[in-house]
């Protein structure tokens, strides 16, 4: 970019790079409302979205192999050759979340990470398997978008997740409907069914429209050392320890919600809450790009576009958490009792400090990765899991009945205590020297 076009960048611009982001990480999230808005409509929803929301849990853990496929093949993919190692390694990767799947639901180790890892109630542990015994083929699809999406962003055709995601949510709703209209939510089941259709769906067109470009590329592009697959675990590999580090705050907090006075409503509640955060908190989980592609041109620009939405998630917690709107939401749109109404609004109030905080951990990462100083990111998150742990195992003992809330309280922590290191790191390093890293990350 030439000097006269840097003095050109406006406010406008960052709106019109950011807002298309927004839009995508927030329908996703929008999948699950619909899940948890369903299963709400149950004769006993409080059980039957715990037991969803375990058996997701667990997923969360199987597939997040799977989402970095995106990141990884964005990053390495420039020819056809790049394309089918990335395939390979996909291929391993699927293999294997399969194999581990199959393990969990039919063998005595899902019962026991179930029960002991997630604090899952005998009572409920049938039932937590018959769901994931469903889920664990959404891993599948869910690599298999992955893999695709990172064609479509390195080509620039972002518009193709948006349109999937689209298709995706039309399909997941029709779902619901018909599982409202004919009675037939009765079991956590349905919401994994829900699930695997919409991300069959998403799959389907990742994969149509990605295919197509994959054949378009060259066989080899010149100067692109990317061959093998082991070029691709080299840069893989890191990725993949980093995120299972963070991958144990959710399996946590819900094992040590099944230690509160009630465990069904503590689960459901905050589910339910953490849904609606996420909702929330979703359309800002792309700060970090701003700072990757906007900061080293415009930083003064960069920073007052975060100034000015850095605030918005928490303000529109607080409005979904103390007027009528979120009581008349979880009513009208999610079909929530009101017991349960009540204590997932306790739980959203407490979300509130992580939705102020997070915008801000996504730019300092943003700057992090600027610098390529992703080794901090590592130890904050290290730090997160740490100050979640401890604050989950303090409330618990101190204050079990406020249930759902003590969730909300220790990820809320974990992410301040993420934050802290971060920064600190920040300005230790201020006055050193950055360079670029990967554009993906």
């Amino acid at each position: 970019m030439t000097e006269r076009e840097q003095r050109r960048l406006t406010m406008g611009q960052l709106f019109a790079f950011f807002i298309p982001l927004g839009l995508s990480a927030s329908l996703v999230t929008i999948s699950h409302v619909i899940i948890n808005s369903t299963l709400a409509r149950s004769a006993d929803p409080e059980i039957i979205i715990a037991s969803y929301a375990i058996g997701l849990s667990m997923l969360g853990v199987i597939e997040k192999p799977a989402i970095l496929l995106r990141q990884t093949c964005s990053a390495l993919v420039r020819d056809r050759t790049s394309f089918r190692a990335m395939t390979k390694v996909a291929v391993c990767l699927l293999i294997g979340m399969f194999a581990a799947g199959l393990l969990i639901s039919y063998t005595p180790v899902g019962r026991l990470l179930f029960l002991h890892l997630f604090g899952a109630q005998d009572a409920m542990l049938e039932a937590i398997i018959h769901v994931y015994r469903i889920l664990m083929f959404v891993s599948l699809f869910s690599g298999i978008r992955c893999l695709y999406h990172g064609i479509l962003i390195s080509n620039m055709r972002t518009k193709w997740l948006t349109i999937g995601m689209v298709v995706r949510l039309a399909a997941m709703y029709a779902m619901s409907l018909y599982f409202i209209q004919t009675n037939g939510v009765t079991s956590g089941k349905v919401g994994a069914i829900i699930f695997l259709v919409g991300m069959a769906i998403e799959a389907a067109v990742s994969f149509l429209e990605g295919s197509k470009l994959a054949r378009s590329l060259p066989l080899k592009k010149e100067g692109h050392d990317v061959e093998r697959a082991g070029h691709i675990f080299r840069f893989y590999r890191p990725l993949l320890f980093s995120s299972f580090i963070a991958v144990v705050i959710g399996p946590a907090i819900n094992a040590m919600l099944g230690k509160t006075s009630d465990i069904g409503l503590a689960i459901a509640s905050f589910a339910i809450a953490g849904s609606l955060t996420q909702l929330v908190q979703s359309f800002f989980s792309y700060m970090h790009q701003i700072v990757l592609n906007f900061y080293r041109k415009d930083a003064a620009l960069a920073l007052r576009f975060a100034l000015t939405c850095g605030f918005v998630p928490t303000i529109l917690i607080g409005i979904l958490g103390y007027t009528p709107v979120g009581p008349w939401f979880m009513e009208h749109v999610m079909g929530v009792s009101e017991r349960l109404m009540n204590a997932s609004l306790h739980t959203l109030r407490v979300f509130m400090l992580m939705a102020l905080l997070f915008p801000w951990l996504d730019f300092c990462n943003g700057l992090l990765m600027l610098r390529g100083q992703t080794k901090v990111m590592m130890v904050s998150q290290a730090a997160n899991v740490a100050v979640t742990l401890l604050s989950l195992v303090v409330c618990i003992s101190a204050v079990p009945g406020w249930n759902g809330a003590i969730g909300a309280l220790a990820q809320s922590l974990g992410i301040a205590g993420e934050l802290a290191v971060v920064l600190y790191a920040i300005r230790a390093t201020s006055s050193g020297a950055s360079r670029r890293i990967e554009p993906s990350l």
